[in-house]
């Protein structure tokens, strides 16, 4: 999968796509990043990417001619068709379902905007979609575009040095992710749930399923309102409430 960025700050998106997770899928030919300076495309002598905007207001707009070369030059970096994304408090919230989708595409052209944001005309003739990481405003859009990269390049087949890491992560199936545990059994902390070490696979799955269904329930209920969950589910459901009310009950008796 090839990610072009269009940014003013092009060491920055670098920097992020160079480790963790991304540095190695890219370094293991799963993924490319790619850097563009609109600044490069600007046709005047103090390369100038930005305006004031029309009927007044503070701050400045960026230009619609040097993105839409930029955008142009990227799309024109290799055959494969690419999907042009302008990252933006006002777009769709990502959400895991929005990544699984893009990162089975073969290109992404993220746009990063910056000031005040970018003339309409452009997002109206050379944007496919606009996304958002959620209801704040930044700077600019590198750090948005910096997690969907990695939320993306997490995905692509290998990346990962077990695979099963993806296939369990929270909202990978509509819920949030259970409880983990790790060395030493015993802590001054808590001792981990006897299920975990007791080598009956049936019931440690069935252990983590419930734990995903109450955290869910107790922290994003909005995505359970939007699941149809199959009668054993609604089962281990319930199975935690009541314990979960009971545990409550004996703290405050």
């Amino acid at each position: 999968m090839r990610v072009d960025v269009i940014t003013l700050f092009p060491e920055f998106v670098d920097g992020c796509a160079r480790v963790g997770v991304v540095g190695r899928a890219q370094e293991r030919g799963l993924i490319s990043v790619t850097s563009w300076n609109p600044r490069e495309f600007a046709t005047d002598n103090y390369h100038t990417v930005d305006g004031r905007p029309y009927g007044g207001g503070p701050g400045m707009l960026m230009l619609i001619g040097p993105l839409r070369d930029t955008i142009a030059a990227a799309k024109a970096a290799a055959e494969a068709p690419a999907k042009v994304i302008y990252l933006s408090p006002q777009g769709a919230r990502l959400t895991q379902r929005k990544v699984q989708e893009l990162s089975v595409l073969p290109r992404l052209v993220l746009l990063c905007g910056r000031y005040e944001g970018v003339d309409e005309r452009l997002l109206d003739h050379e944007v496919d979609e606009e996304l958002s990481i959620g209801d704040y405003v930044l700077s600019g859009g590198e750090l948005a575009a910096a997690v969907l990269i990695d939320a993306i390049g997490r995905l692509q087949e290998g990346a990962l040095n077990d695979a099963q890491s993806a296939a369990q992560d929270s909202f990978s199936e509509g819920l949030l992710d259970c409880p983990h545990y790790t060395r030493p059994e015993q802590h001054e902390l808590g001792t981990l749930p006897a299920v975990l070490i007791s080598g009956d696979h049936a019931a440690i799955k069935r252990w983590r399923l419930k734990q995903s269904l109450g955290r869910t329930w107790l922290r994003r209920p909005d995505l359970l309102a939007r699941m149809q969950l199959d009668k054993s589910a609604r089962a281990l459901l319930e199975e935690f409430r009541l314990e979960y009310f009971a545990a409550q009950d004996k703290n405050t008796g």
